[in-house]
């Protein structure tokens, strides 16, 4: 088993990424040398401005701990006005002025004659592989995330996923996707949780690949990104959101306690003017009976880029010397 397992029988898109949903393009900056193990990743959901040309979003919280920003006003308005930014804990800050200054930028209105802008950064804790306390993640380097999004991308220990651990191994940035019809779901991860002995591959328990630690509570998280061009409104897409938790559980998690698990739905379908001169789009949106097959694509796709963020990763030494192995290097040497 040297490389990941496919879910499900859904078919992917061409690229099996979160980019197989038209529009859709993903940045990394990296930063690995010595004790700073960390990065920005930017998922852009269309080339234009989403500020001026919002998106339907909305989110589930499956477990809250977490330090993101911008989740409260998603959940109230329901739309994305900034590319969606990952990075680690303490880089939050950071990374939402960064959105801001960029946002004011393109539109030099923003908080004066225009409304102020949300930006949406979600974390996950790097800290032990990376000098999480050095801050060293800054506006440049959201800047060369956004400048370097594309629809092919680097998976594993890359932009965000840099200083990440899962299971007890390497962690980082997965993606996958499913069609369903004409419609596609994809799905992006950070992956940043899950102790050693939960770990599932397509329903198979690899506890054994590491010698028995004792057992200490869940402190990791994940984010779990949903893109789709489905036209959904922000009730329906807060509804597909919570299926990336069966694909995040198939893989052994339990939610635990010290876990941050969020996941957060978009649509391509139609865009949303933040003007309120230009009149709001009247879309035919998809009917509640026809999501089973958008959930499952969820779900499927989620579990397959947890595994790609694993089964991508390469072993990473960081801080005073920590060090994460590889899956796929510890599978090689597998009976």
């Amino acid at each position: 088993m040297n490389q990941a397992p496919r879910i499900g029988s859904l078919p992917s898109g061409p690229l099996d990424a979160i980019s197989d949903v038209a529009g859709v393009t993903v940045g990394h900056c990296t930063l690995a040398d010595g004790d700073l193990q960390t990065g920005v990743t930017v998922v852009r959901p269309h080339a234009g401005d989403p500020f001026r040309e919002r998106v339907p979003a909305a989110a589930a919280v499956i477990n809250g701990f977490g330090k993101s920003i911008g989740l409260v006003q998603v959940e109230e308005l329901g739309v994305l006005e900034t590319p969606i930014a990952l990075t680690n804990t303490f880089s939050v800050a950071a990374v939402a002025q960064a959105q801001i200054r960029a946002c004011i930028a393109a539109n030099p209105e923003t908080g004066r004659r225009l409304p102020t802008v949300n930006p949406l950064v979600f974390e996950c804790n790097d800290g032990y592989l990376n000098d999480i306390q050095r801050l060293a993640i800054t506006e440049a380097h959201y800047l060369q995330a956004m400048a370097a999004a594309d629809v092919r991308f680097e998976q594993g220990s890359v932009g965000a996923g840099r200083g990440m651990s899962s299971f007890g191994l390497k962690g980082g940035i997965g993606t996958a996707s499913r069609c369903c019809g004409k419609y596609r779901v994809g799905a992006l991860v950070l992956a940043n949780y899950g102790r050693p002995e939960q770990l599932t591959v397509a329903g198979q328990v690899l506890g054994d690949l590491q010698p028995r630690a004792e057992t200490c509570p869940e402190k990791g998280s994940i984010i779990m990104l949903l893109a789709t061009d489905a036209p959904l409104d922000a009730r329906q897409l807060r509804r597909l959101a919570l299926r990336a938790g069966a694909g995040l559980a198939r893989t052994g998690s339990v939610f635990g306690h010290g876990s941050g698990d969020i996941a957060l739905a978009f649509s391509t379908g139609y865009t949303l003017p933040q003007d309120p001169l230009r009149p709001m789009p009247a879309v035919a949106l998809l009917h509640d009976a026809r999501l089973d097959e958008l959930f499952q694509a969820a779900a499927d796709s989620t579990e397959q880029a947890i595994l790609h963020a694993l089964f991508r990763a390469e072993a990473v030494t960081g801080r005073t010397g920590h060090h994460r192995a590889a899956l796929s290097d510890l599978l090689k040497t597998r009976p």
